[in-house]
């Protein structure tokens, strides 16, 4: 299997891979493996899927959808 060396981390990145290792409870090597695929190998999402998801989560919740009255209402009055 391949394998590559990481060299000049920035000091903030590698705390923040430590960080996110320890939170996952991951070594830091399986840590930035798994950023890797999540970045380079993103899932593609079905938006029917999504969609039915978001919905799904809306009619859990009793937050009124915006809609384009309530947005120009609010452009309007400004904040409190």
């Amino acid at each position: 299997m391949p394998s590559i060396t990481m060299k000049s981390i920035p000091a903030p990145l590698y705390e923040s891979l430590k960080r996110s290792a320890s939170l996952h409870r991951r070594s830091l090597n399986s840590e930035a493996l798994t950023c890797l695929e999540m970045a380079l190998m993103p899932h593609p999402v079905d938006p029917e899927d999504f969609l039915r998801d978001l919905d799904a989560l809306h009619g859990s919740t009793r937050i009124p959808r915006l809609t384009d009255a309530i947005l120009r209402r609010a452009r309007r009055e400004g904040r409190p």
